[in-house]
Protein backbone atom coordinates (compact mmCIF):
# COMPACT_ATOMS: atom_id res chain seq x y z
CA UNK A 1 0.00 0.00 0.00
CA UNK A 2 1.29 3.53 -0.74
CA UNK A 3 0.43 7.23 0.09
CA UNK A 4 -1.10 7.16 -3.08
CA UNK A 5 -3.31 4.18 -2.65
CA UNK A 6 -4.58 5.40 0.65
CA UNK A 7 -5.14 8.88 -0.55
CA UNK A 8 -7.17 8.11 -3.19
CA UNK A 9 -9.32 5.69 -0.74
CA UNK A 10 -9.62 9.33 1.26
CA UNK A 11 -10.78 10.63 -1.54
CA UNK A 12 -13.96 8.57 -2.07
CA UNK A 13 -15.07 9.04 1.69
CA UNK A 14 -17.05 13.04 1.56
CA UNK A 15 -16.36 12.67 5.59
CA UNK A 16 -12.85 12.65 4.48
CA UNK A 17 -12.91 14.81 1.58
CA UNK A 18 -14.75 17.68 3.80
CA UNK A 19 -11.54 17.61 6.57
CA UNK A 20 -9.00 17.23 3.73
CA UNK A 21 -6.04 15.50 5.84
CA UNK A 22 -2.91 14.43 4.27
CA UNK A 23 -0.83 11.25 5.00
CA UNK A 24 2.32 10.42 4.95
CA UNK A 25 2.96 6.58 5.03
CA UNK A 26 6.23 4.82 6.25
CA UNK A 27 6.15 1.38 5.93
CA UNK A 28 3.00 0.40 8.10
CA UNK A 29 3.48 4.19 10.21
CA UNK A 30 1.06 6.19 9.67
CA UNK A 31 0.71 9.63 10.49
CA UNK A 32 -2.19 12.24 9.14
CA UNK A 33 -2.09 15.36 9.36
CA UNK A 34 -5.35 17.86 9.38
CA UNK A 35 -4.38 21.55 7.41
CA UNK A 36 -5.88 24.27 9.68
CA UNK A 37 -9.23 25.37 8.00
CA UNK A 38 -11.00 28.35 9.57
CA UNK A 39 -14.30 26.14 8.82
CA UNK A 40 -13.13 23.97 11.80
CA UNK A 41 -13.37 26.33 13.98
CA UNK A 42 -15.72 25.65 16.93
CA UNK A 43 -15.33 29.02 18.67
CA UNK A 44 -13.68 31.64 16.55
CA UNK A 45 -13.67 34.05 19.88
CA UNK A 46 -11.41 31.57 21.24
CA UNK A 47 -9.90 30.80 18.80
CA UNK A 48 -10.50 26.69 19.07
CA UNK A 49 -10.88 24.01 16.46
CA UNK A 50 -14.14 22.00 17.08
CA UNK A 51 -14.12 19.13 18.74
CA UNK A 52 -16.19 17.13 16.35
CA UNK A 53 -13.51 18.02 14.01
CA UNK A 54 -11.08 16.60 16.19
CA UNK A 55 -12.37 13.76 17.40
CA UNK A 56 -13.53 13.01 13.14
CA UNK A 57 -10.14 13.23 12.60
CA UNK A 58 -8.82 10.64 15.39
CA UNK A 59 -11.64 8.39 14.37
CA UNK A 60 -10.63 8.62 10.33
CA UNK A 61 -6.70 8.30 11.45
CA UNK A 62 -7.60 4.80 13.77
CA UNK A 63 -9.24 3.70 10.15
CA UNK A 64 -6.99 4.58 7.94
CA UNK A 65 -4.46 3.12 9.66
CA UNK A 66 -6.31 -0.68 10.12
CA UNK A 67 -7.03 0.05 6.28
CA UNK A 68 -2.87 -0.02 5.89
CA UNK A 69 -2.63 -2.70 8.08
CA UNK A 70 -5.13 -5.40 7.35
CA UNK A 71 -5.06 -4.76 3.73
CA UNK A 72 -9.04 -4.30 3.33
CA UNK A 73 -10.81 -2.70 0.41
CA UNK A 74 -12.62 -0.28 2.57
CA UNK A 75 -12.22 1.51 5.59
CA UNK A 76 -13.18 -0.69 8.68
CA UNK A 77 -16.54 0.41 10.35
CA UNK A 78 -16.61 1.69 13.97
CA UNK A 79 -18.02 0.02 16.90
CA UNK A 80 -17.52 2.89 19.15
CA UNK A 81 -15.29 5.58 20.51
CA UNK A 82 -14.20 7.80 23.67
CA UNK A 83 -12.74 10.94 22.99
CA UNK A 84 -10.79 12.40 25.96
CA UNK A 85 -9.67 16.32 25.51
CA UNK A 86 -6.42 17.59 26.96
CA UNK A 87 -5.99 21.17 25.61
CA UNK A 88 -7.35 23.36 22.80
CA UNK A 89 -6.94 22.99 19.27
CA UNK A 90 -5.62 25.92 17.95
CA UNK A 91 -5.85 27.90 14.07
CA UNK A 92 -2.85 25.43 13.18
CA UNK A 93 -2.40 22.38 11.17
CA UNK A 94 -3.08 19.35 13.91
CA UNK A 95 -1.38 15.76 13.59
CA UNK A 96 -2.69 12.29 14.22
CA UNK A 97 -0.73 8.79 14.97
CA UNK A 98 -2.56 5.52 15.64
CA UNK A 99 -1.80 2.56 17.35
CA UNK A 100 -3.17 -0.46 17.16
CA UNK A 101 -3.21 -2.57 20.64
CA UNK A 102 -5.36 -5.69 19.59
CA UNK A 103 -6.47 -6.88 16.56
CA UNK A 104 -8.90 -10.10 16.57
CA UNK A 105 -10.37 -11.46 13.85
CA UNK A 106 -13.23 -9.39 14.06
CA UNK A 107 -12.65 -6.58 16.49
CA UNK A 108 -9.81 -3.92 16.61
CA UNK A 109 -8.67 -1.66 19.05
CA UNK A 110 -7.14 0.91 18.29
CA UNK A 111 -5.46 3.99 20.20
CA UNK A 112 -5.11 7.36 18.55
CA UNK A 113 -3.14 10.76 19.68
CA UNK A 114 -3.66 14.04 18.32
CA UNK A 115 -1.35 16.83 18.55
CA UNK A 116 -0.50 20.58 17.18
CA UNK A 117 3.17 21.56 18.40
CA UNK A 118 4.54 18.67 20.85
CA UNK A 119 4.10 14.81 20.14
CA UNK A 120 4.16 14.68 24.27
CA UNK A 121 1.71 17.17 24.56
CA UNK A 122 -1.19 15.75 23.01
CA UNK A 123 -4.30 18.02 22.34
CA UNK A 124 -7.04 15.12 22.33
CA UNK A 125 -7.00 10.62 22.61
CA UNK A 126 -9.05 8.41 21.21
CA UNK A 127 -9.66 4.48 21.97
CA UNK A 128 -11.98 3.04 19.54
CA UNK A 129 -13.15 -0.56 18.85
CA UNK A 130 -13.63 -1.06 15.10
CA UNK A 131 -15.05 -4.27 12.67
CA UNK A 132 -12.24 -5.21 10.31
CA UNK A 133 -12.75 -7.69 7.18
CA UNK A 134 -9.61 -8.32 5.84
CA UNK A 135 -9.46 -8.47 1.92
CA UNK A 136 -9.74 -12.13 1.73
CA UNK A 137 -12.73 -12.44 3.39
CA UNK A 138 -14.52 -9.33 1.91
CA UNK A 139 -14.30 -11.15 -1.67
CA UNK A 140 -15.52 -14.27 0.35
CA UNK A 141 -18.54 -13.02 1.97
Amino acid sequence: MTEDDLSRALARSPYASFLGPRCELRGDALVMVLPYRERLLGNPLTPALHGGAVSAFMELTATAQLFVRVGAERFPKTIGVAVDYHRIGRPRDTYARARITRLGRRVANVRVEAWQDQLDEPIATLHGHFLVRPRAEAAAG
